[in-house]
């Protein structure tokens, strides 16, 4: 009996073992983002070279999910030998043993073991917040083909750890085997720009007359967008020269700039009003451009809020309108100024703002400016929280149309205007007045004294 209960106490020391090391392997699995696949087919095969050896002779069996077989086999009078395999099954925490008849002096050690070695496989489970795991894991991740692929920090081309495990763990549907091995989805390839052109001239190098000729016929010629962009930057890095501004205008390159206007590509037609805006200093190029500012207004008003097209086309309006020879062809987007004046963002604003101020120091253009309808909202401008710019700008506005009502004398003919013009905003309702000496004791000095001169001549 002495030799059987020692080795009882081996064996259950061995399953306990067994078990310590099951409960670390729990914890522990899944951390590693590269597990190993398992082979069904090499599994089959120790299963029957399990079968078979058990039809030989009795075994006590310990697999664990890693192969490892460990020997704690008992015969009566004996030493202690034989094979002992005991198998843990992914399905299910169940442990598979076939006890040896013979070896009844160690059976409530062994009973015990038993029992302990599944509380500690409950507890590791509950720890891991995993509970049964059901089924093999497929090691393969696939790229959703409608996702992009930011890359950077918080988005990568793959999901984050454990995110299609925890999902079928909680949907508690088991996964199928996978007799394929792990195979990479491949990146996601992302349209670029042409980068190698043969383009004969940098962006700012300053031309000759046959060079800006040669620009010229590559821009009238080419339907490559890159190449447009290279040619139109080109034009407008020269137009900035006076000399240039003559040249391109006698080269005939007005209408050949100004036919991208109509382009779907917005840097191109960005980078068409950026070359236009640099050749409008020049009156003369002036005279060629106002075939086309009707239709740069109307995009400017319908392309994207506070987008860099939208900049570059109230550039060249305000441009256009420094003198007084082509105001009145902008009159009828008098109200689409002062809607955009309200809505954009402080750098449309300020633009807005130049645009509207050169109309107002134009008094033939009064009557037409203050009839005109405006939000309400707009008296917001004048609220002390706008920055030093934005308040002089709308304070200019204001004492340009005050003085020309009075040159004007439109004071008289208020009945003509409705209550949701201008001339009822800034003359007749009295807010403007109001809002207007309250920033008498704003913290700006210039503002300060901007005010104190629109407020004398009230």
């Amino acid at each position: 009996m002495g030799r059987t209960r020692e080795a009882g106490c081996v064996a259950a020391g061995m399953v306990i073992g067994a078990g310590a090391c099951y409960c670390v392997y729990r914890l522990t699995w899944g951390k590693d983002e590269n597990e190993k696949l398992w082979d069904d087919e090499e599994e089959e095969e120790e299963e029957e070279e399990v079968e078979e050896s058990c039809s030989g002779k009795l075994e006590t069996g310990g697999k664990t999910e890693k192969g490892v077989k460990t020997n704690v086999g008992v015969e009566a009078g004996d030493k202690p030998q034989g094979d002992s395999k005991a198998k843990v099954d992914e399905n299910g925490p169940g442990v598979k043993k076939e006890a040896h008849p013979e070896s009844q002096g160690g059976g409530g050690l062994e009973a015990k073991a038993k029992a302990l070695f599944k509380i500690l496989k409950e507890q590791a489970s509950a720890k891991a917040g995993r509970g049964i795991r059901i089924g093999n894991i497929s090691g393969r991740r696939t790229l959703t083909s409608s996702l992009p692929c930011p890359g950077g920090r918080g988005g990568g081309c793959h999901p984050g750890r454990g995110g299609s495990r925890a999902k079928n763990r909680a949907s508690g549907k088991p996964k199928k085997k996978n007799r394929t091995k792990s195979t990479k989805t491949p990146a996601t390839v992302w349209p670029a720009r042409r980068t190698k052109f043969s383009f004969p001239y940098k962006i700012d190098d300053i031309l000759s007359a046959p060079d800006l000729q040669k620009v010229l016929n590559i821009l009238e010629r080419t339907n490559d967008p890159f190449t447009q962009e290279v040619a139109l930057v080109t034009l407008g890095n020269n137009a900035a020269y006076s000399f240039n501004q003559n040249a391109i205008r006698e080269l005939g390159g007005v209408p050949i700039i100004a036919k991208l206007i109509k382009t779907r590509d917005p840097i191109i037609r960005e980078k068409t009003y950026n070359a236009l805006n640099n050749l409008s200093v020049n009156s003369e190029n002036q005279g060629k451009i106002k075939t086309y500012i009707s239709q740069v207004c109307d995009d400017t008003m319908i392309c994207r809020l506070d987008s860099a097209v939208q900049m570059a086309g109230l550039r060249l309006l305000t441009n256009m309108t420094v003198t007084n020879h082509y105001q009145h062809l902008l009159s009828y987007s008098f109200p689409d100024f002062f809607a955009l004046l309200f809505l954009g963002n402080h750098f449309t604003k300020i633009q807005t703002m130049k645009l509207i101020i050169n109309f107002t120091e134009n008094p033939a253009m009064t009557r037409e400016l203050v009839s005109c309808k405006v939000p309400s909202e707009l008296i917001s401008l004048f609220n002390k929280e706008w920055d030093r710019e934005i308040l002089l700008n709308i304070l200019t506005l204001f004492e340009n149309i005050n003085d020309n009502i009075k040159s004007e004398g439109l004071a008289s003919s208020r009945k003509e205007f409705s209550r949701s013009s201008l001339f009822f905003l800034f003359k007749e309702s009295g807010v403007c007045v109001k809002k207007i000496r309250a920033l008498a004791s704003h913290k700006d000095l210039v503002v300060k004294v901007k005010v104190l001169k629109v407020l004398t001549k009230l």
